[in-house]
């Protein structure tokens, strides 16, 4: 049987910080099952039984115990930043849509369609490609 590398102790300071955490119901539910973890490794559960209570892997429960132990109470219960692509869609480039969207409808048209601001948009340079269902979600935001 293996030793575990990182052992959660909790002081009774944190201990009594987690439980309110976890019971006053306003933070996020990712965060909430962090603190159950620490909690329920504090009291000596297994990693297999805490990840079965818990509902996720063995290796979340391994990841939270380690940064609680090298971090601290506060970096273990965040939320670490995701990679992904960065925004397309820019603050002004939605202001350049909004004023588009509220002048007059290009020559032969009733009205601004969302296909038809989209094409307006990569013709003026604002964006290099755009589909029309960007534009609906830019607009809907924007009501």
């Amino acid at each position: 049987m293996s030793k575990k590398k990182f052992i959660v102790s909790l002081s009774d300071a944190d201990r009594q910080a987690l439980h309110t955490y976890v019971n006053t119901g306003v933070h996020a539910a990712r965060s909430i099952k962090r603190a159950r973890i620490l909690l329920l490794s504090d009291e000596g559960q297994s990693d297999p039984v805490i990840a079965e209570a818990v509902g996720v892997c063995r290796a979340t429960v391994f990841n939270i115990r380690r940064r609680y132990c090298t971090e601290g109470l506060q970096v273990a219960l965040a939320e670490k930043p995701r990679s992904g692509a960065p925004r397309r869609f820019t603050g002004r480039d939605e202001a350049t849509l909004t004023a588009l969207a509220c002048s007059n409808p290009p020559t032969g048209s009733a009205r601004w369609t969302v296909r038809l601001l989209a094409e307006k948009l990569v013709e003026l340079g604002t964006v290099e490609t755009l589909s029309h269902m960007t534009v609906h979600r830019m607009l809907k935001k924007t009501t």
